[in-house]
């Protein structure tokens, strides 16, 4: 059987946990950053963990993770 393909933008999106769930990076982060509050910007820097219902959308896109 032939290897499976990883979708590389997941792969540069998502990282697998020990426990096999998946952390991602928050979004509204990226521009417009002068009207956000500094909490805010801080808060947003923290990895955030994907939901349970898309888990096994993600472990078919990153087989290998």
């Amino acid at each position: 059987m032939p290897k499976m393909k990883t979708n590389r933008g997941a792969a540069k999106r998502f990282r697998a946990t020990s426990k096999g769930r998946f952390k991602r990076g928050k979004s509204f982060r990226r521009h417009i950053l002068t009207k956000k509050s500094t909490k805010r910007k801080r808060q947003l820097r923290a990895p955030s963990e994907v939901c349970a219902a898309d888990s096994p959308m993600l472990r078919r896109m990153l087989p290998y993770a």
